[in-house]
């Protein structure tokens, strides 16, 4: 009897499709978001002595919706030497490489979407694949300003791989393990020089790796001081310079949405994601699979608060600084690290 009433409730393939859809969907437009009102509204806001949005909504919280029905309604205008195909699909490529990054990430004991045993190199293999969507969007628009700043994008998202790949090493020597919930678990229920009050988040003993990685998100986002790929003064917006309307709107929704997904992954590798230590309190799966993803938000939003601290605070590299940064000096260390980590290993 159990079992036929366990059988009848289990959903058909497409039914976990559709919710397994709605349910990175979710993922994505939420902390993008949250990230857009807190920090690109508000904190910014508060940095420069001023209010930011106010007028829509209680404390200007319905902006952000203003502002995606306000681009909704704007003409979509295709250059008319532009390649229409490419052109057009730049931007849902973009979008499309956040939607399978957040595949990965675990939510809970049981909330993800795929848990793959090497999933932390799918979910850097896929974000990589964003800098074609740019270089596509630079390239298919015929314009000059748009074609160097898809360029510089590209030699950007490439330089700065490396350092965040390597700084990944660290965290997978130190787990054992490449799979996303195994790091959480490692960090959960590990102790750092016997004591296991905090568990062993990795961002202690990869501190490096932390910076390191922070860093090379910092650029692969194209956020200040990386973003000369957009530089208005000189490129106007760069690569998006011949985009409106909905196109324009999903290159904004992207470049959010990675700045979460890129959030949720440095909160799983380094901060111990959607767990806390079990040397605090031992909960069963089912109630953390409701405060996982609670947990996970709240770590997020302070690695965010980071990302864009810097960003709204220092100015812009020349490019010759920015490739020199990422070749000279991050991966040298990012190396370093590695071996340090691989040593201690063996050792301890």
């Amino acid at each position: 009897m159990t079992d036929s009433l366990v059988l009848g409730l289990e959903l058909a393939y497409w039914q976990q499709t559709v919710l397994r859809s709605i349910g990175v969907l979710v993922a994505v437009l939420l902390p993008a978001g949250t990230f857009v009102y807190v920090f690109l509204f508000k904190m910014v806001s508060f940095m420069q002595s001023r209010l930011g949005p106010m007028e829509a909504g209680p404390y200007g919280s319905m902006q952000l919706l203003a502002e995606v029905g306000k681009w909704l309604q704007k003409e979509d205008i295709i250059p008319e030497r532009a390649d229409r195909a490419l052109f057009k699909a730049a931007p849902y490529l973009v979008v499309a490489t956040v939607l399978f990054t957040y595949m990965v990430v675990p939510f809970g004991p049981d909330l993800h979407l795929a848990n793959f045993d090497t999933g932390i190199f799918f979910a850097l293999a896929v974000s990589s694949i964003s800098s074609l969507g740019v270089l596509f969007a630079g390239w298919s628009s015929a314009n000059k300003y748009s074609l160097i700043g898809g360029l510089r994008a590209a030699g950007q998202l490439i330089a700065y791989e490396l350092p965040m790949i390597l700084a990944v090493v660290g965290v997978v020597i130190q787990a054992g393990t490449m799979n996303m919930s195994g790091i959480v678990a490692a960090q959960a229920s590990g102790s750092i020089f016997g004591v296991d009050i905090i568990g062993n988040p990795f961002f202690i003993t990869q501190f490096v790796g932390f910076l390191i990685f922070m860093i090379a998100v910092q650029a692969e986002l194209g956020q200040t001081p990386f973003d000369m790929p957009i530089a208005e003064s000189e490129l106007v917006t760069g690569y998006l310079t011949e985009y409106s309307g909905l196109r324009f709107l999903l290159f904004f929704i992207g470049e959010f949405a990675a700045a979460g997904a890129f959030s949720a992954i440095a909160a799983t590798l380094f901060l111990g994601g959607w767990a806390v230590p079990s040397a605090w309190v031992e909960l069963d799966n089912n109630m953390m699979n409701l405060l996982g993803p609670i947990i996970l938000l709240t770590k997020m939003m302070l690695i965010g608060g980071f990302i864009f601290f810097i960003r709204f605070t220092y100015p812009r590299f020349r490019e010759d600084q920015l490739q020199k940064l990422a070749w000279t000096v991050l991966i040298p260390i990012s190396l370093a690290n590695i071996l340090v980590t691989t040593i201690l290993k063996v050792a301890f």
